[in-house]
């Protein structure tokens, strides 16, 4: 083999501009969550109707969700590096907005602009580290590093927005990413390349279209399912929704066959390592997202910790995050990443069987060690369905087929909240019923019987001795659907987890040139060898 074959190693520039490529990666996924500790302020302040400020949190994810694929492709045609320099633009300056919104309606308009921008950034800061990064030891150790960044950006921005607004006001929690996006301004033009598809063909208006009208009604439909399942029971609408998201969906995906330069190219999922992957990350989301917003409300409701505190104690889980996505990063050199992304399935099957074992008289321990194993396990297994994702894909379509991923991921959370969320209310909805005193008076037991945050509400307008047995029935009910949801993650994760390991066993990562590296990965897939 003459040295032409032999892979570019990346050096101090590509490292450094890593850690650029990193920035954005964090704070896409922070905004998911920085807002969730400043809505008691913003509801202060702005005064928003119930209905207005389930769209300030929600807008900002809906959109992302839904002009994923769009950017993602679109990147691969303009430039990953343009499109990167855009929506650092538009992120900054919706930020600027938001933070000074005097208005219900102003902050909307800026979350909608910022899920806007969001949805550049993640596909693009992806694509890039593919071009970028070469050597597929390299490649591994980069996407693992972004990856680390993109999983931690969750959890880190409850935190920051918790101490952010005990010391100033709720809209500093927009003008953190100020600074960074100014950074990545000056930074990328220097040490990040451009690349795009020297062919990309026609840009498909149309597509774009029925991509969005797929991936957003389906999204607020399983959301919307969600919350009336927690309240009184299915409506129609949402139903309509998802069903009208499935149709367009298919009709998209029919397009995309039917056309010489799709949107995306769903041949890429006739690839096993491709599709088991993307398959891999939207189970482990799922059934991480169903527990995990149960879990935060434990740590309040239950166990009476501050919701700054409650924040804080997430930071184990990001530290086992992190050392799981090292584990997988090693030891892929020696085991195949069937096998490692199963493993860490597993691991986190185990994690969730820990929680199912959780009482409300527990402490703070017993949610930590199922966490800290699930956090373990998720690392190992995220960081190599991201690789295998990138890895797979051509590197003109990189951009398109981290999209895919991340549009994957936006499903999974959803539809785990919805599915498993639903459960959760059900059980605790049956078994508080049952336990209610008779002395609770008829509009009390109404709201303790919905919601454990009712019931907390509710106890603080009883007397003692009828609060305590209240609250004390409407936790171990709480528990009881955390229970039972923890047990059907676990049973997924486990059937993942067999699935993943059977259907990747003979995938093999080959230490090879760029080009030479996908046809075999390609090659080992269809063959089966």
């Amino acid at each position: 083999m003459g040295n032409d074959l032999l892979p570019d190693r990346a050096g101090t520039r590509e490292w450094v501009g890593l850690t650029v490529l990193t920035l954005p990666a964090l704070l896409a996924s922070m905004d998911l969550s920085v807002l969730f500790m400043a809505a008691p302020a913003v509801s202060a302040d702005l005064e928003p109707t119930g209905t207005q400020l389930l769209w300030i949190m929600d807008i900002y994810g809906f959109l992302m969700a839904g002009l994923l694929l769009t950017m993602g492709t679109l990147g691969d045609r303009i430039g990953r590096r343009r499109l990167l320099i855009i929506g650092a633009v538009a992120f900054g300056l919706a930020s600027l907005l938001a933070a000074y919104s005097t208005t219900s309606e102003m902050l909307i308009a800026a979350r909608a602009l910022l899920g806007i921008g969001g949805a550049t950034l993640a596909p693009s800061t992806l694509a890039l580290i593919r071009h970028m990064f070469r050597d597929d030891r390299q490649r591994r150790t980069a996407i693992a590093v972004w990856t680390g960044a993109f999983s931690s950006g969750f959890p880190l921005g409850s935190i920051i927005g918790g101490i952010l607004v005990d010391h100033f006001w709720w809209g500093s929690v927009f003008l953190i990413n100020i600074p960074i996006m100014v950074l990545l301004l000056i930074l990328a033009p220097l040490l990040l390349p451009e690349y795009s598809d020297p062919n990309p063909g026609r840009f498909d208006l149309v597509s774009v279209a029925l991509s969005m009208a797929a991936v957003l009604p389906t999204i607020w439909g399983l959301k919307k399912l969600a919350e009336d399942l927690a309240e009184d029971g299915l409506r129609v609408p949402p139903l309509v929704a998802v069903a009208a998201g499935l149709l367009i969906g298919y009709l998209f995906v029919r397009r995309q066959r039917s056309r010489p330069d799709p949107l995306i190219d769903v041949g890429l999922f006739r690839h096993r390592a491709f599709a088991a992957s993307i398959g891999s990350n939207t189970i482990l989301i799922l059934a991480s997202a169903g527990v995990g917003f149960l879990v935060v409300q434990y740590l309040q409701l239950v166990l009476g910790y501050r919701p700054f505190v409650a924040a804080l104690w997430m930071l184990p889980m990001v530290t086992a995050n992190v050392i799981g996505i090292a584990v997988g990063t090693a030891v892929v050199r020696w085991v195949r990443p069937g096998f490692v992304v199963g493993t860490g399935l597993a691991l986190m099957a185990v994690g969730f069987g820990l929680l199912t074992q959780l009482d409300a008289a527990d402490s703070i321990t017993s949610v930590l060690a199922g966490y800290a194993v699930l956090g373990l396990g998720m690392g190992m297994a995220i960081t190599l369905a991201y690789g295998l994702v990138v890895a797979t894909a051509p590197p003109e379509n990189a951009g398109a087929a981290a999209a895919m991923n991340e549009t994957g991921s936006e499903f999974g959370g959803a539809l785990g909240i919805a599915t498993l969320g639903s459960v959760a209310t059900a059980v605790y909805q049956n078994s508080v019923g049952n336990a209610l005193s008779s002395d609770l008076p008829a509009e009390a037991a109404a709201a303790a019987s919905g919601t454990l945050g009712g019931a907390v509400a509710v106890a603080e307008d009883l007397p003692a001795g009828l609060a305590d047995r209240l609250l004390d029935d409407a936790r171990d009910a709480f528990v009881q659907g955390i229970n039972v949801t923890a047990a059907i993650g676990s049973v997924f994760l486990v059937v993942a987890a067999v699935v993943i390991t059977v259907v990747l066993r003979k995938v093999r990562l080959v230490e090879s040139s760029q080009t030479e590296a996908s046809a075999r990965v390609d090659t080992d897939i269809e063959a089966g060898n």
